[in-house]
């Protein structure tokens, strides 16, 4: 499947540099992602297509690149953060409007997944979904022997040393806060002290907090359980087959990443241009190829070979966990800093 995308991408650059007053040598866009979230070949794709060059940089956390463009020391043109942090940069002003007239491939968004949108982004806008999933518990079978299906196990004994704790402070106190059967958005003072408590009760039974190494610690069999994002289990998953994932009955986050424009792009046009040429279906499967992250781009997922993965209960969740999903709202920046504050006491001594 791969080749014959980029047969066909090799066939549109080629009418492209027949036509060549689509070309636009010498311009630039500057583009800011997480870490190993796109087929790389796309970008030169892109600027084989267009003749703009990609500057391409990337980030580990929300909460590493949100200062980097509130301080504007480096301007981007395309910035990829999550439903939360679009909602405390729209708030902040650190955006701008897209000119959807720029991005007709738009169309091919699921309406799904900008009315998930709508929660962070009223109107969509100030961005279009790149990809979306859920945040669960990947387990190990040959070292589970009981139902995995509560985030309760995360917190028994039995697993002290076998455990992977997620290193992000609203995962995290989700996950405590969703096993209490509390809002994974609250701002309940009370409610994030017992949450605190429970995690800081959980400390002692951690092998490690991690992200991306979550990943290759249970493919190794490095551990029993490791809290991981959707697109990440998927990947485990195909490497190991003694791993598998699972949303908890007490429900998750659901989250949204997705293309904005920061207020001061000196590019507008070309950060426009490439979001469009992200939503071509062609680009989009790519990409949910390579990073097996789930695409909100409903005509790739029409054009999805594998019916395994087209019908993944990972990769595209039925609808009774997603009704048990929820998404991050922006808490303001005290409720932040009081999550901060009481994440770093949980992990303490």
């Amino acid at each position: 499947m791969k080749r014959s995308i980029v047969l066909s991408a090799l066939l549109m650059i080629l009418m492209v540099a027949l036509t060549a007053c689509g070309n636009k040598s010498g311009e630039k866009v500057y583009v800011y992602n997480w870490g190993e979230y796109i087929d790389y070949e796309v970008l030169d794709l892109f600027e084989e297509q267009t003749g703009i060059e990609v500057i391409y940089e990337e980030f580990d956390m929300n909460e590493d690149m949100y200062p980097k463009i509130e301080s504007g020391a480096i301007s981007y043109d395309v910035v990829c953060p999550s439903d939360y942090m679009i909602q405390k940069m729209i708030e902040n002003d650190l955006l701008q409007e897209i000119n959807f007239d720029n991005i007709p491939n738009f169309k091919y968004i699921d309406s799904s997944y900008l009315e998930s949108a709508e929660e962070f982004d009223p109107g969509n806008k100030y961005s279009i979904p790149y990809c979306w999933g859920t945040v669960g518990i990947l387990y190990n079978k040959t070292m589970v022997d009981e139902p995995v299906d509560s985030w309760g196990i995360l917190f028994d004994e039995k697993y002290s040393g076998d455990i992977l704790m997620i290193e992000s402070v609203r995962d995290g106190f989700a996950i405590a806060l969703t096993y209490l059967g509390y809002d994974l958005n609250s701002t309940n003072v009370a409610e994030l002290d017992e949450a605190k408590a429970l995690l800081k009760k959980q400390y002692p039974l951690v092998q490690a907090y991690v992200i991306d190494q979550v990943r290759d610690k249970m493919i190794g069999g490095e551990a029993a359980l490791g809290v991981i994002y959707s697109g990440e289990a998927i990947y485990t998953s195909r490497e190991n087959p003694d791993l598998e994932y699972v949303v908890p009955k007490e429900g998750s986050n659901i989250w949204i990443d997705a293309w904005v424009i920061p207020k001061d792009s000196k590019n507008k046009e070309n950060a426009e241009a490439f979001i469009n040429f992200m939503c071509d279906p062609e680009i989009a499967l790519r990409n949910f190829e390579a990073i097996t992250y789930s695409t909100p781009n409903s005509e790739a997922w029409n054009l999805i070979q594998d019916e395994e993965i087209k019908n993944s209960p990972v990769a595209f969740p039925p609808q009774d966990v997603l009704d048990r999903c929820t998404a991050f709202r922006y808490l303001g920046e005290e409720m932040e800093s009081l999550y901060i504050q009481k994440w770093n006491e949980a992990k303490s001594e």
